[in-house]
């Protein structure tokens, strides 16, 4: 067993969005498991350090960069370049022997300051469209990961691995009833679960507020639990007492893995790492891409798991009450709906995804993955391997 100081490090540069920190925490944890030290990058936003104050076991750093902003590129080279600097520095006192990029505006500098010590470096991109930190930094990396298959033909780099979305390990199958108690509702009462990711999302809790006086027609005996971001709390606490509706309004949750445990079904925001959970829990999903998203790729993301059956889907700027409620009848009403909806979920998930990818850095690293005694790891697929030109001919003979 190596000392702290002597163990091989790997840094997982994660931070900005709650999408791209947690499932770096989840691989980090996973190769926190195999006697390696473990760096977190995170960016200065509240999202990460909130998060991150229970993290245990592992050094946490907070980069300079900021995102890029429309208009905004002297502020973003600048903080690029503290980032990068910073970066340089830790690495020169320790230098690392992996670095793992998992999209967004800390993630670049921390890879191109790793070459200058001959680390292995990786990227894992989420979402369908790639993000242009992963876009710039594709070229440079040793190898990529990807949630969905058709991510591969956009990243300019040949050794792409279909991966799946690493998912912490609280997101399982549980008890809803249990959950719901937990959280303070009725254990038995159908629970919708309202969510805009991180930050909460004014354009759908506008429209949930618009269709309380059709809910309140249809299911009065439902209850709901509505996550609103920090502006819209009281705002919509009083849409629902207004209809004498059910409902526990917070502006965040902590506990995720309960709110999805206790909900039957969830109208939410289309961020690939909300997806992966909702795959892992097969919960039913009402997705409402965020139309502002960079390269739309909050609708890219939905429509995948929309043609699969896994997902319903509405359009922030065409969506009415009318329609919304028809589809949280359909999933609130129909059990048979629900359960179309589970299997085509189970699809999309691919268990372990945060152990295979640690697996496939510690491989590269020299490290042999620990296998646990109970797990059937011989058994177990390998992650598929792809060129740019295998996808290719994949993707066009698909039907």
């Amino acid at each position: 067993m190596n000392s702290p100081e002597t163990k091989p490090l790997v840094a997982v540069a994660c931070g900005g969005t709650g999408g791209h920190l947690f499932p770096g925490m989840a691989v980090a944890e996973k190769i926190l498991e195999h006697d390696c030290a473990v760096m977190l990058l995170i960016s200065p936003k509240e999202v990460d350090q909130q998060a991150v104050r229970a993290v245990s076991g592992m050094d946490v750093v907070t980069l300079p960069a900021v995102a890029l902003a429309s208009g905004g590129y002297l502020g973003f080279l600048r903080g690029f370049w503290r980032s990068y600097l910073l970066a340089k520095k830790l690495f020169r006192a320790r230098a690392p022997k992996a670095v793992l990029a998992m999209g967004g505006f800390t993630s670049a500098p921390p890879v191109f300051a790793a070459k200058h010590f001959h680390a292995a470096t990786f990227l894992h991109e989420a979402n369908t469209i790639p993000g242009r930190a992963n876009r710039l930094l594709a070229p440079w990396v040793d190898a990529a990961f990807v949630y969905f298959p058709e991510t591969a033909l956009r990243l300019r780099n040949s050794q792409v691995t279909i991966a799946g979305m690493p998912v912490r390990p609280q997101f399982h199958s549980m008890d809803a009833a249990a959950c719901r108690m937990a959280l303070g509702l009725s254990a038995e009462k159908p629970t919708l679960l309202v969510m805009g990711g991180s930050q909460g999302a004014r354009g759908i809790n506008d429209l949930v507020i618009d269709t309380l006086p059709l809910l309140a027609v249809r299911f009065p005996d439902a209850q709901f639990l509505h996550l609103t971001g920090p502006s819209d709390a009281e705002k919509v606490r009083r849409a629902y007492a207004a209809q004498k509706l059910k409902a526990s309004v917070h502006p965040f949750l902590t506990e995720m893995e309960l709110a999805l445990g206790a909900a039957t079904a969830v109208v939410s925001r289309a961020g690939a790492s909300s997806l992966a959970e909702f795959a892992a829990m097969a919960l039913p999903a009402i997705l409402i891409p965020y139309p502002a998203a960079a390269d739309n790729h909050q609708f890219h993301n939905a429509r995948t798991f929309v043609e699969t059956g896994a997902a319903r889907m509405l359009w922030q700027r065409t969506a009415t009450p009318e329609l919304l409620a028809k589809l949280i009848a359909q999933l609130l009403g129909d059990e048979r709906e629900r359960e179309h909806l589970r299997a085509a979920l189970t699809q999309r998930h691919v268990p372990d995804a945060a152990g295979k990818i640690a697996g496939r850095i510690l491989q590269a690293i020299g490290l042999q993955p620990l296998v646990r005694a109970n797990e059937a790891a011989a058994n177990e697929e390998p992650l598929p391997n792809f060129s740019i030109r295998g996808m290719k001919r994949e993707i066009l003979s698909a039907p």
